[in-house]
Protein backbone atom coordinates (compact mmCIF):
# COMPACT_ATOMS: atom_id res chain seq x y z
CA UNK A 1 0.00 0.00 0.00
CA UNK A 2 1.53 3.27 -1.15
CA UNK A 3 0.70 6.67 0.32
CA UNK A 4 -2.24 8.15 -1.52
CA UNK A 5 -0.31 11.29 -2.31
CA UNK A 6 1.78 9.21 -4.74
CA UNK A 7 -1.15 8.79 -7.15
CA UNK A 8 -0.27 10.33 -10.50
CA UNK A 9 -1.89 13.38 -12.01
CA UNK A 10 -2.74 11.29 -15.09
CA UNK A 11 -4.62 8.71 -13.03
CA UNK A 12 -6.42 11.41 -11.07
CA UNK A 13 -7.53 13.13 -14.27
CA UNK A 14 -9.26 10.01 -15.58
CA UNK A 15 -11.44 9.35 -12.53
CA UNK A 16 -15.18 9.79 -13.19
CA UNK A 17 -16.58 7.98 -10.15
CA UNK A 18 -15.50 7.66 -6.53
CA UNK A 19 -16.91 4.58 -4.83
CA UNK A 20 -16.68 4.15 -1.08
CA UNK A 21 -17.65 1.89 1.74
CA UNK A 22 -19.47 3.77 4.51
CA UNK A 23 -18.73 2.44 8.01
CA UNK A 24 -15.22 3.33 9.17
CA UNK A 25 -14.35 4.51 5.64
CA UNK A 26 -16.24 7.79 5.47
CA UNK A 27 -17.38 7.65 9.10
CA UNK A 28 -15.28 8.05 12.24
CA UNK A 29 -16.32 6.27 15.43
CA UNK A 30 -19.79 5.75 13.98
CA UNK A 31 -20.38 9.35 12.90
CA UNK A 32 -20.22 11.03 9.50
CA UNK A 33 -17.83 13.93 10.14
CA UNK A 34 -18.17 17.29 8.45
CA UNK A 35 -14.91 16.69 6.57
CA UNK A 36 -16.10 13.58 4.74
CA UNK A 37 -19.59 14.95 4.03
CA UNK A 38 -17.97 18.09 2.62
CA UNK A 39 -15.69 15.84 0.54
CA UNK A 40 -18.76 14.16 -1.00
CA UNK A 41 -20.15 17.56 -1.92
CA UNK A 42 -16.81 18.63 -3.40
CA UNK A 43 -16.78 15.51 -5.58
CA UNK A 44 -20.34 16.24 -6.65
CA UNK A 45 -19.52 19.83 -7.53
CA UNK A 46 -16.46 18.67 -9.50
CA UNK A 47 -18.65 16.41 -11.65
CA UNK A 48 -17.36 13.17 -10.09
CA UNK A 49 -20.12 10.69 -9.27
CA UNK A 50 -20.03 9.47 -5.69
CA UNK A 51 -21.41 5.97 -5.10
CA UNK A 52 -21.40 4.44 -1.59
CA UNK A 53 -21.05 0.64 -1.72
CA UNK A 54 -22.19 -0.70 1.61
CA UNK A 55 -23.52 -3.57 3.68
CA UNK A 56 -26.04 -1.21 5.24
CA UNK A 57 -29.77 -1.88 4.79
CA UNK A 58 -32.34 -0.79 2.26
CA UNK A 59 -33.89 1.67 4.68
CA UNK A 60 -30.61 3.52 5.11
CA UNK A 61 -29.91 3.44 1.37
CA UNK A 62 -33.25 5.07 0.57
CA UNK A 63 -32.29 8.02 2.79
CA UNK A 64 -28.73 8.20 1.49
CA UNK A 65 -29.61 8.38 -2.19
CA UNK A 66 -32.28 11.00 -1.50
CA UNK A 67 -30.36 13.27 0.87
CA UNK A 68 -26.64 12.83 0.19
CA UNK A 69 -24.85 14.28 -2.86
CA UNK A 70 -24.36 10.86 -4.51
CA UNK A 71 -25.12 9.33 -7.90
CA UNK A 72 -26.35 6.01 -6.50
CA UNK A 73 -25.88 3.64 -3.56
CA UNK A 74 -25.15 -0.09 -3.66
CA UNK A 75 -26.78 -1.69 -0.62
CA UNK A 76 -26.84 -4.89 1.41
CA UNK A 77 -23.52 -6.02 -0.07
CA UNK A 78 -24.74 -5.90 -3.66
CA UNK A 79 -28.36 -7.04 -3.49
CA UNK A 80 -29.62 -3.81 -5.05
CA UNK A 81 -28.73 -0.32 -6.21
CA UNK A 82 -30.89 2.70 -5.48
CA UNK A 83 -30.42 5.67 -7.80
CA UNK A 84 -32.27 8.83 -8.75
CA UNK A 85 -33.31 8.87 -12.38
CA UNK A 86 -33.53 11.84 -14.70
CA UNK A 87 -37.26 11.81 -13.91
CA UNK A 88 -36.34 12.70 -10.29
CA UNK A 89 -37.83 9.42 -9.06
CA UNK A 90 -35.99 6.83 -7.00
CA UNK A 91 -35.25 3.70 -9.04
CA UNK A 92 -34.22 0.23 -7.88
CA UNK A 93 -31.86 -2.08 -9.75
CA UNK A 94 -32.00 -5.51 -8.10
CA UNK A 95 -29.40 -8.20 -8.68
CA UNK A 96 -30.92 -11.07 -10.71
CA UNK A 97 -29.61 -13.72 -8.33
CA UNK A 98 -31.14 -12.47 -5.08
CA UNK A 99 -32.82 -15.37 -3.30
CA UNK A 100 -36.57 -15.75 -3.52
CA UNK A 101 -38.97 -17.96 -1.60
CA UNK A 102 -38.74 -18.15 2.16
CA UNK A 103 -35.59 -16.05 2.41
CA UNK A 104 -36.46 -14.77 5.88
CA UNK A 105 -36.95 -18.30 7.16
CA UNK A 106 -33.57 -19.40 5.83
CA UNK A 107 -31.88 -16.35 7.34
CA UNK A 108 -33.64 -16.97 10.67
CA UNK A 109 -31.93 -20.38 10.84
CA UNK A 110 -28.57 -18.72 10.22
CA UNK A 111 -29.34 -16.10 12.87
CA UNK A 112 -30.19 -18.72 15.48
CA UNK A 113 -27.06 -20.74 14.78
CA UNK A 114 -24.85 -17.64 15.13
CA UNK A 115 -26.45 -16.54 18.40
CA UNK A 116 -25.91 -20.01 19.88
CA UNK A 117 -22.46 -20.57 18.40
CA UNK A 118 -20.88 -17.24 19.34
CA UNK A 119 -21.99 -16.02 22.77
CA UNK A 120 -22.31 -12.25 22.98
CA UNK A 121 -23.04 -11.64 19.31
CA UNK A 122 -26.44 -10.19 18.45
CA UNK A 123 -28.61 -9.22 15.53
CA UNK A 124 -27.69 -5.74 14.28
CA UNK A 125 -30.01 -2.95 15.36
CA UNK A 126 -30.59 -2.01 11.71
CA UNK A 127 -31.94 -5.46 10.81
CA UNK A 128 -35.53 -4.17 10.72
CA UNK A 129 -34.61 -2.08 7.66
CA UNK A 130 -33.13 -4.98 5.66
CA UNK A 131 -34.72 -6.87 2.78
CA UNK A 132 -32.25 -9.49 1.58
CA UNK A 133 -29.60 -10.13 4.23
CA UNK A 134 -28.85 -10.79 7.87
CA UNK A 135 -26.43 -8.62 9.84
CA UNK A 136 -24.83 -10.01 12.99
CA UNK A 137 -23.23 -7.34 15.14
CA UNK A 138 -19.86 -8.15 16.67
CA UNK A 139 -18.33 -4.69 16.91
CA UNK A 140 -20.86 -1.89 16.40
CA UNK A 141 -22.49 -1.89 19.86
CA UNK A 142 -20.91 -3.26 23.04
CA UNK A 143 -19.80 -5.82 23.99
CA UNK A 144 -17.07 -5.60 21.34
CA UNK A 145 -16.10 -9.14 20.37
CA UNK A 146 -13.24 -8.61 17.92
CA UNK A 147 -12.18 -10.20 14.67
CA UNK A 148 -11.81 -13.75 15.98
CA UNK A 149 -15.50 -13.83 16.92
CA UNK A 150 -16.39 -12.34 13.53
CA UNK A 151 -14.55 -15.14 11.76
CA UNK A 152 -16.47 -17.74 13.81
CA UNK A 153 -19.75 -16.08 12.87
CA UNK A 154 -18.74 -16.06 9.21
CA UNK A 155 -17.84 -19.76 9.33
CA UNK A 156 -21.24 -20.64 10.81
CA UNK A 157 -22.97 -18.74 8.03
CA UNK A 158 -20.89 -20.48 5.38
CA UNK A 159 -21.62 -23.89 6.92
CA UNK A 160 -25.33 -23.27 6.33
CA UNK A 161 -24.80 -22.44 2.67
CA UNK A 162 -25.04 -18.67 2.96
CA UNK A 163 -22.61 -16.18 1.54
CA UNK A 164 -20.93 -14.20 4.32
CA UNK A 165 -18.61 -11.21 4.57
CA UNK A 166 -16.90 -9.59 7.55
CA UNK A 167 -17.01 -5.80 7.81
CA UNK A 168 -15.49 -3.67 10.54
CA UNK A 169 -18.71 -3.95 12.59
CA UNK A 170 -20.98 -6.71 11.22
CA UNK A 171 -20.94 -10.10 9.60
CA UNK A 172 -23.43 -10.00 6.73
CA UNK A 173 -25.00 -13.21 5.44
CA UNK A 174 -27.24 -13.74 2.43
CA UNK A 175 -28.38 -16.29 -0.15
CA UNK A 176 -27.59 -15.38 -3.74
CA UNK A 177 -24.65 -15.23 -6.12
CA UNK A 178 -23.68 -11.57 -5.76
CA UNK A 179 -21.33 -9.27 -3.90
CA UNK A 180 -20.31 -5.62 -3.89
CA UNK A 181 -18.04 -5.95 -6.91
CA UNK A 182 -20.39 -8.01 -9.06
CA UNK A 183 -23.28 -5.64 -8.51
CA UNK A 184 -21.13 -2.56 -9.07
CA UNK A 185 -19.95 -3.86 -12.43
CA UNK A 186 -23.47 -4.91 -13.47
CA UNK A 187 -25.01 -1.56 -12.53
CA UNK A 188 -22.29 0.46 -14.22
CA UNK A 189 -22.68 -1.54 -17.43
CA UNK A 190 -26.45 -2.07 -17.61
CA UNK A 191 -27.72 1.19 -16.11
CA UNK A 192 -24.99 3.79 -16.55
CA UNK A 193 -23.62 2.33 -19.78
CA UNK A 194 -20.04 2.53 -18.56
CA UNK A 195 -17.21 0.30 -19.80
CA UNK A 196 -13.49 0.16 -18.98
CA UNK A 197 -14.25 0.74 -15.31
CA UNK A 198 -10.67 0.22 -14.19
CA UNK A 199 -9.64 3.60 -15.60
CA UNK A 200 -12.65 5.55 -14.35
CA UNK A 201 -13.17 4.49 -10.74
CA UNK A 202 -11.38 5.18 -7.48
CA UNK A 203 -12.61 2.96 -4.63
CA UNK A 204 -12.19 3.57 -0.90
CA UNK A 205 -12.60 0.89 1.79
CA UNK A 206 -11.43 -0.18 5.20
CA UNK A 207 -12.00 -3.89 5.86
CA UNK A 208 -11.92 -7.48 4.50
CA UNK A 209 -15.36 -7.29 2.89
CA UNK A 210 -13.92 -4.67 0.53
CA UNK A 211 -11.26 -7.07 -0.70
CA UNK A 212 -12.94 -7.98 -4.04
CA UNK A 213 -13.09 -4.27 -4.86
CA UNK A 214 -9.43 -3.80 -3.93
CA UNK A 215 -8.49 -6.75 -6.14
CA UNK A 216 -10.41 -5.49 -9.19
CA UNK A 217 -9.81 -1.74 -9.20
CA UNK A 218 -6.18 -0.66 -9.75
CA UNK A 219 -7.08 2.71 -8.24
CA UNK A 220 -8.17 1.64 -4.78
CA UNK A 221 -7.40 3.20 -1.43
CA UNK A 222 -7.73 2.08 2.16
CA UNK A 223 -8.16 4.57 4.94
CA UNK A 224 -5.49 4.16 7.61
CA UNK A 225 -7.60 1.93 9.87
CA UNK A 226 -7.32 -0.88 7.32
CA UNK A 227 -3.84 -1.67 8.64
CA UNK A 228 -4.95 -4.05 11.46
CA UNK A 229 -6.66 -6.24 8.84
CA UNK A 230 -3.73 -6.31 6.43
CA UNK A 231 -2.29 -9.63 7.57
CA UNK A 232 -5.63 -11.39 7.01
CA UNK A 233 -6.17 -10.11 3.46
CA UNK A 234 -4.88 -11.51 0.19
CA UNK A 235 -5.68 -8.34 -1.77
CA UNK A 236 -4.76 -4.97 -0.34
CA UNK A 237 -5.60 -1.56 -1.82
CA UNK A 238 -3.02 0.15 -4.00
CA UNK A 239 -2.95 3.20 -1.74
CA UNK A 240 -3.53 4.11 1.90
CA UNK A 241 -4.25 7.40 3.62
CA UNK A 242 -2.37 8.87 6.55
CA UNK A 243 -5.55 9.50 8.55
CA UNK A 244 -8.26 7.05 9.58
CA UNK A 245 -11.96 6.92 8.79
CA UNK A 246 -13.76 9.95 7.43
CA UNK A 247 -10.76 12.21 7.91
CA UNK A 248 -8.69 9.85 5.77
CA UNK A 249 -11.33 9.90 3.04
CA UNK A 250 -11.39 13.71 3.13
CA UNK A 251 -7.58 13.81 3.01
CA UNK A 252 -7.58 11.74 -0.17
CA UNK A 253 -10.37 13.72 -1.84
CA UNK A 254 -8.50 16.96 -1.11
CA UNK A 255 -5.40 15.58 -2.84
CA UNK A 256 -7.36 14.12 -5.75
CA UNK A 257 -9.12 17.40 -6.50
CA UNK A 258 -5.89 19.37 -6.13
CA UNK A 259 -4.29 17.20 -8.81
CA UNK A 260 -7.27 17.77 -11.12
CA UNK A 261 -7.37 21.54 -10.60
Amino acid sequence: MRPFDTITRQDAAGIRYVLCDIDDTITTEGKLPAASYTALWRLHDAGIGGIPVTGRPAGWCDLIVRQWPVRAVVGENGAFVYYMGEDKHLHTFTHPSVAGGDIQGRLAAVRDACLVGVPGCRVAKDQFARIYDLAIDFNEDPPYLGLEAAEKIRDICLSLGAAAKVSSIHVNAWYGDYDKLGMTRLFMKDVLGEADLEEKILFFGDSPNDEPMFAFFPLSCGVANIRPFADTMAHLPAFVTQKAGGEGFAEAVDHLLALRA
